[in-house]
């Protein structure tokens, strides 16, 4: 894939796991505000793990490269800080959290893989 700006990755990464707090919380709670930034950070923090260890600057839409250690980082690291914190822990929680964060993190880098690839065929 063509140069991807890496600072749009993250942002999309950021603005896609705050959304899925904001989900559960609307879902859970029915109310958004009073404890986003307390559900998001664990996650946020994870991610940011995985965009080091996977130094996803340098690929930052490449699905397998940088989506699933960005992916497989935000859920696990997430969950031991959001544990270690007094958020608990619930497997069907992990298993959500799994699945979502999964769609939404490698899910946005496929659709871009298949964007860049549609475009280089027509070219």
């Amino acid at each position: 894939m063509r140069r991807f700006p890496w600072i749009l990755a993250a942002i999309i990464d950021l603005v896609l796991i705050v959304a899925f707090a904001a989900i559960g919380m609307a879902n859970h709670h029915g109310s958004i505000l009073p404890g986003l930034l307390i559900v998001a950070w664990p996650f946020v923090a994870g991610a940011a793990i995985g965009w080091l260890v996977s130094l996803a600057w340098k690929a930052p839409a490449r699905p397998l490269r940088s989506g699933v250690p960005i992916w497989l980082l935000a859920v696990g690291a997430g969950m031991i800080l959001r544990v270690l914190t007094g958020g608990g822990f619930a497997w069907s929680f992990l298993i959500v959290t799994l699945l979502m964060l999964g769609a939404f993190l490698v899910g946005w880098r496929a659709i871009a893989a298949l964007v860049a690839r549609s475009r280089a065929r027509r070219a």
